[in-house]
């Protein structure tokens, strides 16, 4: 397993099979492009493969704050340590930010609190029609 900071080598094809159970899910080249807009990226690869098995994302004024949006493992690759270590690789490429939030399900809470986080109430408002990333015409 390989574990990379950017997505230089990253095509739009090495992206298939994320977002499972999405009703509308991001093509492989939406995909891309959050990763390639987002502040901070880890990325985990099947080298043998030539795969994206799993990434992270963070959202950043490089100050004081930073948001978490996606993580993600391909369910081939869950219950490895994958996740895990993106987390961590995440977290110290943002060692110097003061507040880094996520929102999950509740399912999840007990995994995030393994790493250090600790549960808080949040807000949020989706807009399901864009889901995939694409306006719909």
């Amino acid at each position: 397993m390989l574990f990379k900071n950017s997505i230089e080598g990253i095509t739009s094809e090495m992206l298939e099979g994320f977002f499972d159970g999405w009703p509308t899910p991001p093509s492989p080249e939406t995909h891309f492009n959050l990763l390639e807009n987002s502040s901070k990226v880890v990325l985990a690869l099947n080298e043998d493969a030539d795969q994206v098995v799993g990434f992270i994302t963070a959202i950043s004024d490089g100050i004081l704050s930073a948001y978490i949006p996606f993580l993600e493992v391909l369910p081939e690759y869950k219950n490895r340590g994958v996740g895990k270590e993106l987390v961590n690789r995440m977290m110290t490429e943002l060692a110097d930010i003061y507040m880094i939030d996520l929102c999950c399900d509740d399912d999840l809470v007990p995994y995030y609190e393994k790493l250090g986080m600790v549960k808080a109430n949040g807000m949020l408002l989706r807009n399901y029609e864009m889901q995939s990333g694409i306006k719909a015409e």
